[in-house]
């Protein structure tokens, strides 16, 4: 079954799609991720990001707000992405966290690859059949009723 135009993401409080949902003017997903740009073959070149993306009613990408941030142990005068994502959630208006439905979409930061994006899983498939959300890799497909694997 291919991929429909916008892919039901379930709200899980407490585990990976704990900051999702919506706000006045549309939909948003929120997470704390570490991402390492597509290039490298070194997993240490990566970074901890707080990344925001927002969507309108439809569930049409309407921009990311994605910033690496220090480790927490770090001891530097930085805030952790868990800071940076708190204070963006805190900043929407109107902010629900529920169930959500959105387009794929990618963008580049730093060499590294974020967003929803579709991708053939099935050798025998003839259209995409799968969306992985990266970098948090999550995989929503068919019966595309919100659930992912890991």
């Amino acid at each position: 079954m291919s991929v429909p135009e916008v892919v039901p993401i379930l709200h899980e409080p407490g585990y990976r799609t704990d900051t999702i949902g919506r706000c006045r003017g549309g939909q948003f997903f929120a997470s704390v991720c570490y991402a390492s740009p597509e290039e490298s073959s070194d997993s240490d070149d990566g970074a901890w990001y707080a990344v925001l993306h927002r969507f309108d009613p439809a569930g049409r990408h309407l921009g990311s707000r994605i910033e690496a941030a220090p480790e927490e142990f770090d001891t530097g005068t930085g805030r952790t992405a868990e800071e940076l994502l708190r204070e963006w959630l805190d900043a929407l208006p109107e902010r629900e966290f529920g169930d959500i439905a959105v387009a794929p979409f990618q963008v580049l930061v730093d060499g590294c690859r974020f967003g929803l994006v579709t991708e053939r899983h099935d050798e025998e498939a003839t259209e995409d059949d799968w969306a992985e959300l990266y970098p948090d890799r999550l995989g929503f497909h068919a019966p595309w009723d919100g659930e992912y694997d890991t």
